[in-house]
């Protein structure tokens, strides 16, 4: 069976995008899916992702963890669907899609940068070496002195296993503040099991937990990471954060054909 993709980047992080809308895709097939996710032996990719049609939005999202198990919101991985809908002419400048996570709203501006709604957050738990939170997926936000040279393969992955988050886990992110209202953001995905040039629901965890712990004054928060630069504002009532948005590029790379 030769099976047509197509390869979309937002700051680094990386997808394999599939047309399902006529459902052929064999989507309980893990192995499959962590096989077109290897950089090595298939097409390589942080995740795969699946449009699929919706009786109500424009598509539906369906994420897959280049382990290939089908895992909880990805932000950037949103942002890129919303371009390939674009490519297949199914949205032009707005999008209203579902994900695991419910309901989400994007906007494509004209310079091409994908602005996507992300979840109300309403609980955030502050302990005093960390913050953690969900942005439709788990977060533990950990501010250090030293990201350039830390090992956030080894240091994450010891913290994603630990005690602390139990069987299920958690992403990682690591965070050095670089102004007032900008921060460098390097994270360890669960998942993916390393860590990736960038996070959408890491960067917009950091941005709220550095807003909710006083960090930083400003609601417009700018986010580097190593594939690029993010930003997320959002909106504040009583601890209780809404009209989450991650603005930030989403590039097409290429499309293909492999047999599986």
């Amino acid at each position: 069976m030769k099976l047509t993709f197509y390869k979309y980047q937002g700051t680094g992080n990386d997808f394999v995008m599939i047309d399902n809308r006529h459902n052929t895709f064999p989507k309980n097939d893990t192995k499959l899916v962590a096989f077109l996710c290897d950089r090595r032996f298939g097409i390589g990719a942080d995740g795969l992702i699946l449009l699929e049609n919706h009786e109500q939005y424009d598509f539906k999202m369906v994420y897959y963890n280049s382990d290939g198990n089908e895992s909880s919101m990805c932000g950037n991985g949103g942002r890129c669907l919303v371009a390939f809908a674009k490519q297949l002419e199914i949205v032009q400048n707005e999008a209203q899609f579902e994900a695991i996570d419910g309901y989400h709203f994007a906007t494509i501006s004209k310079e091409n940068l994908i602005s996507l709604q992300m979840k109300d957050v309403t609980k955030i738990e502050v302990f005093p070496n960390h913050t953690f939170l969900n942005t439709g997926s788990p977060h533990h936000v950990e501010m250090v002195s030293d990201l350039t040279h830390f090992d956030v393969k080894t240091v994450g992955s010891q913290i994603r296993y630990s005690d602390l988050y139990g069987k299920a886990g958690s992403n990682i992110n690591f965070v050095k503040q670089i102004d007032n209202d900008k921060f460098a953001v390097r994270t360890y995905e669960r998942g993916v099991e390393d860590e990736t040039l960038s996070c959408g629901t890491g960067v917009t965890a950091v941005a709220i937990a550095m807003y909710h712990n006083k960090v930083t004054p400003s609601n417009h928060v700018k986010l580097q990471v190593k594939g690029g630069n993010l930003e997320v504002n959002f909106e504040e009532e009583n601890g209780k954060f809404k009209h989450v948005f991650l603005t930030g590029p989403a590039k097409f790379v290429f499309e293909g054909i492999i047999e599986i």
